[in-house]
């Protein structure tokens, strides 16, 4: 059995996930604090956008148990290792978790944000077209599908029967 390099790249794109702050330029970063690098390449356009300096920061390789303990998700990180350090820590600085990852919402039986699961498919309103709608709804024509043009004009109306003498069928 061996491992694709697809996974090994997921690892290793886990594991350099944090970046440490060296400059924080002018953002509100301290200097040696451990920051998600999208976090950190968020910040930096922002500030860059709004014409100040971006912060400096060096890419943080981490080990794989430690990468999976750092995650946003403190539910995840309580069910990989150090359960009760994890829950202890999240207890006690008021963490919320988002239930963003597959593993959180698998955790507590929550429909996963995968596929069909995402709420962008999940709360979906289709209308129909016009066309589609006036093509639904269209009576069908007498003159088109049941009777031959030699039959008559066809118009779908109701015969009127009180007009017709019943005379030898009473």
């Amino acid at each position: 059995m061996s491992i694709h390099d697809k996974h090994i790249e997921v690892i290793v794109r886990q594991m350099l996930r944090r970046v440490t702050i060296i400059d924080s330029g002018s953002t509100e970063f301290l200097p040696g604090s451990l920051i998600d690098r999208a976090e950190f390449e968020a910040e930096n356009r922002r500030v860059v956008a709004e014409g100040g300096e971006p912060a400096a920061g060096r890419p943080v390789l981490m080990g794989i148990t430690k990468a999976s303990l750092a995650t946003d998700s403190w539910l995840s990180a309580a069910s990989f290792q150090e359960t009760t350090r994890v829950l202890t820590d999240a207890a006690i600085n008021c963490r919320s978790d988002k239930l963003n990852g597959l593993k959180e919402n698998v955790i507590i039986g929550k429909l996963i944000p995968a596929g069909t699961g995402i709420a962008r498919y999940r709360n979906i309103q289709v209308q129909p077209t016009e066309e589609a709608r006036a093509a639904a709804y269209t009576i069908p024509s007498y003159e088109d599908q049941y009777y031959s043009p030699d039959f008559g004009q066809a118009t779908g109306a109701a015969v009127p029967l009180d007009d017709y003498g019943y005379g030898d069928y009473r």
